[in-house]
């Protein structure tokens, strides 16, 4: 197992800032389903312990929809989703790998996730669930 690196990441105005424990290299997931599609929501997954928001709480809101097991947040003032609560993982993050900061990301391999069958793609992948639990 690679060792954890700090990364440092958040939204386009700087109002949501965070940081992350994960490996310099990342597995990220494209998944199809109809909300990733629509935001180009390239992610990573990570315990919850492994997140901290920094700053910008007060500047986050949130969409939900269907079973509303996602929490996409987003920031309300310049509108990116930096993170968000995955329907796959309620105990973990989804973290856009586009809204980390420059210097600390190694190889980024991308994992393709079938969002359109959901049910069926979780009982096929079932390493998927096990992206938010403590290594």
């Amino acid at each position: 197992m690679e060792e954890k690196v700090k990364h440092t990441g958040g939204c386009h105005c700087g109002a949501v800032r965070f940081e992350v424990y994960a490996s310099r290299d990342l597995d990220v997931i494209h998944c199809n389903c109809s909300i990733c599609v629509k935001k180009q929501n390239h992610h990573f997954i990570v315990p919850e312990s492994d997140f901290k928001l920094l700053q910008g709480e007060d500047s986050l809101t949130c969409y939900t929809f269907n079973t509303h097991a996602a929490k996409h947040t987003f920031c309300k003032i310049c509108g990116v989703q930096s993170f968000y609560t995955p329907r796959s993982n309620p105990d973990g993050k989804g973290v856009a790998i586009h809204c980390i900061d420059p210097g600390t990301v190694g190889n980024v391999d991308i994992t393709e996730f079938n969002g359109q069958q959901w049910e069926e793609s979780m009982k096929n992948d079932v390493s998927i669930r096990q992206r938010s639990k403590k290594s």
